[in-house]
């Protein structure tokens, strides 16, 4: 079954970018090849030279990758997606092909742990100028910007302080500087968040997160619409061997056909547990975009269709009781990540973003006594159960 452009998102994550099979089977299959044959040399060498249409070798592309890319990209409002093995390296990806020697991004505080890292310690080494701000204060982000940028860069919400940045905004301002503009939207989704329609450029998920929702596959994935950036990451993306394999691609795609039942699920989770921990006397503070004193509620509202799975708290008791807490929860995973159908928990500041400098941490609203609840489809009331426990601990 095809899809179109009518089509609801829980339609489009079932059948997107999967054309009937030529044997009838209901699921797509799986082309675990590394290479593909020609019929002669003419057909090869049209492929080569990209005037004939086809497969070549799967760093290239492979049937079944191409219809987890068409599915991501329909449902986030693309035309183009670009699979990688891993979150990671599709933002490595995104530097390598869209900023050189000489020029400067702008990058959220508290963007995923290990992107700021590699800019940190790696990307730095080749002239390449950045700024870490808090891109949920747009006086921040106008000030920032200089002749030079050519990336605004941020996740919404933020990783793990869910803070939450107006995407349009943003877009506006990146684009009134003549840079482009990516939204990581691993935290939402497009079932709850589709950034391209508030005027991004580019859409970045790890899709080892929500997207594939099992906790058993480590994957990524950029989306675009000009098919010129498109073309100029694809080329990035082939030549450095960042590519996906197809029985990856496969488990993600068998992950998406759930993806809007878990979300809304996980997101009905999150907005009771967040409810009963903002009365606990162990609590000091909630974080989450659902509560309506959260400072981000209001754009949080008009730019998504919920408030997500994602929570965060802070801990009276500071970094010992966000140790205890960990160290006494049953039902709830310790384990970093998040988006899986059983919940996650973890303490940043001894986890995640432990590789922040002290100073960086805090300044980004990475407290001692912060913690990170990746909610899943479990019964919530087992889940509050669980989180008493631990906190009568702490």
């Amino acid at each position: 079954m095809s899809h179109d452009d009518k089509h609801g998102l829980g339609t489009k994550a079932i059948h997107a970018g999967q054309p009937p099979d030529i044997h009838g089977a209901a699921a797509p299959p799986i082309y675990q090849t590394s290479t593909f044959s020609f019929e002669n040399a003419a057909q090869g060498a049209r492929r080569f030279l990209g005037e004939e249409p086809g497969y070549i070798y799967t760093r290239l592309s492979n049937p079944t990758i191409d219809m987890l890319e068409d599915n991501i990209a329909a449902l986030e409002g693309g035309k183009h997606g670009l699979t990688f093995s891993s979150g990671m390296a599709a933002t490595n990806a995104l530097i390598f092909g869209l900023l050189g020697a000489g020029e400067h991004f702008i990058c959220g505080d508290t963007v995923y742990g290990t992107t700021r890292t590699v800019v940190e310690n790696y990307w730095s080494r080749f002239d390449l100028g950045f700024d870490f701000i808090n891109t949920a204060d747009l006086d921040q982000v106008e000030s920032t910007f200089k002749p030079n940028t050519r990336l605004l860069f941020l996740e919404t919400p933020a990783n793990p302080t869910l803070r939450v940045s107006d995407i349009a905004a943003c877009a506006e301002i990146a684009h009134r500087h003549g840079a482009l503009f990516c939204v990581d939207n691993t935290f939402m989704s497009p079932i709850l968040q589709r950034p391209m329609e508030h005027g991004a450029d580019i859409v970045l998920h790890s899709m080892t997160k929500f997207i594939n929702g099992h906790s058993d596959v480590v994957a990524g994935i950029v989306v675009t619409r000009d098919q010129e950036l498109h073309d100029k990451l694809w080329k990035v993306h082939y030549n450095l061997g960042a590519n996906m394999d197809p029985h990856q691609a496969w488990l993600v795609l068998r992950g998406v056909k759930t993806l809007k039942l878990r979300v809304l699920a996980s997101q009905a989770n999150a907005i009771e547990l967040a409810k009963h921990l903002e009365g606990h006397s162990a609590v000091d503070k909630v974080f989450y975009p659902g509560l309506e004193d959260n400072p981000g509620y209001e754009v949080q509202k008009r730019q998504t269709d919920g408030p997500g799975g994602l929570i965060s708290f802070e801990l009276k008791g500071g970094y010992s009781a966000g140790q205890a807490l960990m160290d006494n929860v049953k039902l709830m995973t310790l384990a970093v990540s998040l988006g899986g159908v059983e919940t996650l928990i973890q303490h940043p500041a001894s986890m995640t973003h432990s590789g922040y400098a002290p100073e960086d941490r805090l300044e980004a609203g990475i407290t001692d006594g912060l913690v990170r609840i990746s909610t899943g489809c479990e019964d919530v009331e087992d889940l509050i159960a669980d989180i008493d426990h631990a906190l009568s601990k702490c």
